[in-house]
């Protein structure tokens, strides 16, 4: 190809070159539409709800994480009385008793030696109390003089005080009257003593076995009445003012399926745990039915005080992306909305309390927002 011909050509291709250019610069852009923008169709726009946002009273809820727990004052831990060892045993775990029910029986040498001398001294005060006796018709026929009398009627006086000494050791010992009435008649030693329920309620420890020697400082049996129970959580100290003594409390128990129970508050500390700067909470929950169980995990429901907040209905908003949006209508235009994000407290009663992201008296649609959102997608995809 010769010089001019090469020439012509780069001329050729630099027009189409910028003739191509020019088309794609030239070439209108298509608008895009606002993702937040929505107007619907006559069918749904008739089926939304639009109202004025406002205020309303607010009662906010702490949710404490807690358990389940034995009333304390339902509840008895139960030992032998005496040194001794362990002959039988009468009790087994989840065992319902009565008071004075025999759990257990311990033979003991120091409860024999306690009523040997209970009737050693009861055998001295009734010598010296014939003695007494004696001296006095002695002295009515002036055989011995009043010293002589004086002397047997205090020695009469110190026996009878260590009669009952003796006695009374028996008593601590657990000895009832009737028994050590019984053995001051009979004069029977007995070294077996029985460890005896105080409560009524169910065996809900027990440790203890055939053959061990105990102490009176051992706990043998806890006795448990399981009729009424605790619920019992540590509240951060600067949510505590929430809880209040008497106040009614719900109780979700995961065990029952998330079943909701109804308590009261008994006890609510009066010192702050200063490791954790929680707050301890009480509240009583009755357990006829014996669903609950000690130790169970549940969760406390405390209400606040009512409070006027901003509020929307929770049928207001829709959640995408783990954020909150409602819609709002564009002022002026009754059929076109945009989608709002927002900041909502958590739902209560039905309403969310608006933190911030709307004013008072905005439009927001309250019924129908999940359709309109779905509305919204569609005409984004071109739908």
């Amino acid at each position: 190809m010769t010089a001019p011909s090469r020439l012509l050509s780069l001329i050729v291709c630099g027009v189409l070159l910028a003739g191509c250019g020019k088309s794609r610069t030239d070439a209108p852009t298509a608008a895009r539409p606002d993702p937040a923008l929505v107007e619907p169709g006559e069918e749904l726009q008739s089926a939304l709800k639009v109202a004025a946002v406002g205020r309303a009273p607010v009662v906010d809820t702490l949710r404490v994480a807690g358990r389940i727990a034995f009333d304390e004052q339902r509840i008895a831990r139960i030992g032998a009385t005496v040194t001794g060892r362990v002959a039988d045993l009468n009790a087994e775990l989840g065992d319902a008793v009565k008071p004075g029910a025999v759990l257990a029986v311990i033979h003991s040498t120091e409860l024999t030696a306690a009523q040997l001398a209970y009737l050693k001294a009861q055998t001295t005060a009734e010598l010296n109390r014939r003695a007494v006796e004696r001296a006095r018709v002695l002295l009515a026929n002036d055989v011995i003089g009043s010293a002589e009398l004086q002397r047997r009627e205090t020695e009469l006086a110190l026996s009878e005080a260590e009669r009952k000494a003796a006695a009374d050791q028996l008593r601590v010992l657990g000895l009832a009257d009737r028994s050590i009435e019984a053995l001051g008649r009979k004069g029977a030693i007995s070294s077996t003593t029985p460890v005896a329920a105080t409560i009524s309620g169910v065996v809900v420890e027990r440790k203890v076995t055939p053959g061990q020697v105990v102490q009176p400082s051992d706990a043998l049996f806890t006795v448990a009445d399981l009729s009424r129970l605790w619920a019992v959580a540590q509240v951060p100290e600067e949510q505590s003012g929430q809880a209040r003594v008497g106040q009614q409390v719900t109780i979700e128990v995961p065990a029952l399926d998330g079943e909701q129970v109804r308590g009261k508050v008994i006890y609510v500390g009066q010192t702050v745990n200063p490791q954790t700067r929680t707050v301890l909470v009480r509240i009583a929950l009755d357990n006829v039915d014996g669903r609950l169980k000690p130790d169970m995990l549940a969760t406390m429901l405390i209400e606040g005080r009512p409070k006027e907040q901003l509020v929307v209905p929770a049928s207001a908003v829709v959640r995408e992306d783990n954020t909150d949006y409602v819609f709002v209508a564009v002022p002026g235009e009754e059929v076109r909305y945009r989608l709002a994000k927002v900041n909502l407290g958590p739902e209560g009663k039905g309403l969310r309390p608006v933190v911030g992201g709307l004013d008072a008296g905005a439009r927001v649609v309250v019924d129908g927002a999940f359709h309109l959102n779905n509305e919204r997608r569609r005409m984004l995809l071109g739908g």
